[in-house]
């Protein structure tokens, strides 16, 4: 059975049109900066990586209905069950109901700019040549993973350039399954335009394993 992802949303149609927002912050609501506030104070326990709530998050069944700080507070949800360190009981009632499990870290209030500003980083150190130069010539490869990937499905068979090289990073697809950073090199590439004259351009970053020479 492959993987479904629901955010991967690029080059569908039936959503609507896009109605831009006023520039502003970020929150509709108090409760949203709070949504965000314990999802990040979570995610700093080392409970899970980043990659890991992505999966979380696209894979929630009511994706469609659900607003973009509700996916993160569901998500959160479904991670803190998954991991046993809440039941359905708890977030129901709002309540601790049995002691808490153990965690790696803790986000202390006064320590929050320090991690904020510092960031994950995900370049890491060339263990091998690239295989592509700017300006090759890649199909981006076919493949439907049963797991979740940064390949969009309307790039899946496309042909493309190498316009960038981005360095070695964590490869997201394994390091959402457990499976350890396996840095691969990233690519910025655009695909090809979808006709004849046309001035559309249309690129990704692409991790190498999603690549094949055209």
């Amino acid at each position: 059975m492959s993987y479904l992802s629901h955010a991967d949303l690029g080059g569908r149609t039936g959503y609507g049109p896009v109605v831009p927002e006023p520039e502003g912050g970020p929150f509709h609501a108090a409760w949203e900066a709070r949504a965000m506030a314990v999802t990040l104070a979570m995610g700093a326990t080392g409970s899970w990586n980043i990659d890991m709530s992505r999966a979380a998050r696209e894979t929630l069944p009511g994706y469609a209905e659900l607003d973009y700080w509700r996916i993160w507070l569901a998500a959160l949800e479904k991670m803190l069950v998954e991991r046993g360190l809440a039941d359905v009981g708890e977030i129901a009632s709002g309540r601790m109901q049995r002691p808490p499990a153990p965690i790696k870290r803790v986000l202390h209030a006064d320590d929050v700019d320090a991690v904020l500003a510092r960031g994950a980083p995900t370049l890491r150190p060339a263990r091998a040549p690239a295989r592509f130069a700017i300006g090759d010539r890649v199909r981006i490869r076919t493949d439907r993973p049963s797991h979740h990937t940064r390949l969009p499905g309307y790039a899946r068979g496309r042909l493309a350039n190498v316009e960038r090289i981005h360095g070695v990073h964590v490869f997201a697809d394994a390091h959402a399954l457990g499976l350890g950073e396996q840095p691969q090199w990233l690519y910025c590439v655009v695909l090809d335009a979808a006709g004849e004259g046309s001035s559309v351009r249309v690129s990704f970053d692409a991790w190498e394993p999603y690549l094949d020479p055209a």
